[in-house]
This record gives C-alpha cells, sequence and structure tokens, in this order.
C-alpha cells in the first residue's frame, strides 16, 4: 500500500485498531494494516485529503486514548478490542527486547546509576573532581572535554536521580525506537553540552544532573506529536503543563530544591529546535520522487 497514506504505527494491536475504528466512524476511510517494528500496527489512509482531520483525531486520541468514545466507535464498527489503561505506545514490559531495542538508553541509564551509587558510598569527591564542568580556557589546557557532558550524570539525591532516569527511560527509549541511537546520541550531546555551558555561565560550575536532557526529550517528543503526529509520538497536555509550571516555579524560587533553570530552558529549547530540524528533513525526504 502507498506510503503517503500511512498516518501512525502503535506497538500495541489494540490501540490502532481502536483508533481505525473511530476514524471510520467520523467518515474517514482508514485500514489497519500489520508492519513493521519498532511500531508494527498501523493506520493507513484511502484519501490523502484526509491527513489534517485525521492528525487532528489522532492528537486527540493520544492525549485521552481511555476516553468511553473510542470504545464505543469500535463496538459500532464490530471491532469490540479492549484497550488497556496504558498509553498508546506502551505495551508489557520486556527487559530483553528493551534492551535491544533502545541500547543507548540503557546504557545512560546504567552509567547514571553507577555514577550515583559511586557517589553516596564514599566516591563523591572522586565523582566531583572529575565530572563537573570546567570553563573552556580550562578545558583548552586540560583537554578533558567529556566535561562538557558529563555532568549530565551526576545526582545529588534519591528523588534527583528517579524522576530524570523516568522520564529518560521512557521518552529515550521512544525516540531510540523511532529514530535509531545515532539521533538519540544527537539529541543527548547537543542538550547536554549546550544546556551545561549555559548554566556554567549563569551559576558557574556546581550543578549535575540530566534535568536538561530530560527537558531536551520532552520539548523534542512534545513537538514532533504536535508538528507531524504521524511519528506516533507525543505526550499528554498534562505532562507537559507539568514540566512548563516545574520550570516557571525554578525560577520563581518556589521549590524545595536548588533547580538548574538555565540547563532546563536551554535543554527545552534545544529539543523543540531539533524536533522542527527532524519534521523538516523528513519533509523534505518524504518529498523526494521514487527513484
Amino acid at each position: 500500500m502507498n506510503e503517503t497514506g500511512e498516518l501512525v504505527g502503535f506497538e500495541q494491536e489494540n490501540a490502532a485498531r481502536v483508533l481505525t475504528a473511530y476514524l471510520n466512524n467520523q467518515n474517514i476511510n482508514a485500514q489497519y494494516v500489520n508492519g513493521q517494528p519498532p511500531f508494527p500496527h498501523k493506520i493507513v489512509l484511502s484519501d490523502p485529503k484526509d491527513i489534517h482531520q485525521a492528525h487532528q483525531i489522532t492528537k486527540e486520541f493520544l492525549d485521552r486514548p481511555n476516553d468511553p468514545k473510542y470504545q464505543s466507535a469500535a463496538w459500532q464498527n464490530e471491532q469490540p478490542v479492549k484497550l488497556t489503561s496504558q498509553l498508546p505506545g506502551l505495551g508489557r514490559f520486556n527487559l530483553k527486547e528493551s534492551l535491544f531495542s533502545a541500547p543507548l538508553t540503557w546504557s545512560i541509564l546504567l552509567l547514571c546509576i553507577a555514577v550515583y551509587l559511586l557517589s553516596v558510598m564514599g566516591g563523591f569527591s572522586w565523582v566531583l573532581n572529575n565530572f563537573r564542568i570546567q570553563t573552556l580556557p580550562q578545558l583548552v589546557e586540560s583537554g578533558q572535554w567529556w566535561r562538557l557532558v558529563s555532568p549530565a550524570f551526576m545526582h545529588f539525591s534519591e528523588l534527583h536521580i528517579i524522576f530524570n532516569l523516568m522520564w529518560w527511560g521512557s521518552l529515550g527509549a521512544q525516540i531510540e525506537r523511532k529514530f535509531g541511537s545515532v539521533s538519540l546520541l544527537l539529541i543527548l550531546l547537543s542538550t547536554a553540552i549546550l544546556s551545561n555551558l549555559a548554566q556554567l555561565v549563569m551559576s558557574g560550575p556546581n550543578f549535575g544532573g540530566l534535568s536538561g536532557v530530560v527537558y531536551g526529550i520532552i520539548g523534542f517528543v512534545w513537538w514532533c506529536g504536535w508538528l507531524r503526529p504521524s511519528w506516533g509520538l507525543s505526550l499528554p497536555n498534562f505532562i507537559i503543563g507539568f514540566s512548563l509550571v516545574w520550570l516557571v516555579l525554578g525560577y520563581l524560587d518556589w521549590l524545595w530544591v536548588s533547580v538548574a533553570n538555565t540547563a532546563h530552558t536551554i535543554g527545552l529549547v534545544i529539543g523543540c529546535i531539533l524536533a522542527w530540524l527532524f519534521v523538516q528533513i523528513g519533509n523534505k525526504n518524504a518529498s523526494r520522487p521514487e527513484q
């Protein structure tokens, strides 16, 4: 079937079939197609003219997948499937499959855990001396360029590391499965280096954590879902709202923890810009005639 009619792909068959039923209920001719991993359960439109309306419906479905109207449409179309309480794209966890499908995500997650354990087991001074960022003149003199990235792997409390790794593990894996490890590495390095440098300029070298990168991937997934819903990446509106409110509260100094506000902001902006660039590249590739 013509790839130009593809609307979205899911990991879960149920999610794809429920949305297909609802689209048909809305007079949009859509078909379920079983394709290739990592998002094998695809929805294809018969008429490309329906793409804009279908994109909007897809976005609403991703925001509120458990709305009864979707299950109702499935029953009306004689497709009685049960949608789980999980968001679309999140199936039953399989450790082996997850490790192979998102190796970079897991590598960074395990690195952060190892660095944190080393810190709390008496190695904090060593971690600080070897991971803390340096000014550019110091970097030129020392040649320790890894310090542009390494602050992202330091964490200073249980809440700090749990919060960051929860989002990194979830969103990083989505990005890696969709675009590959190289693309995720590009996003990681871009958001880490630029957010770390910005925070260094604003407050000096005494900071750490994956938060700048986390805000980067939040921005990336958010804008990909907004600009290109067919990629199947999205965040619920309440998560986006929470992230932005947390950012504002940090600037107002109303939080009970010290927050690297500049790193968060720069990471978010870089993530959004990278998403826009990915979409532009995707649009150019899609417009090229087949050879």
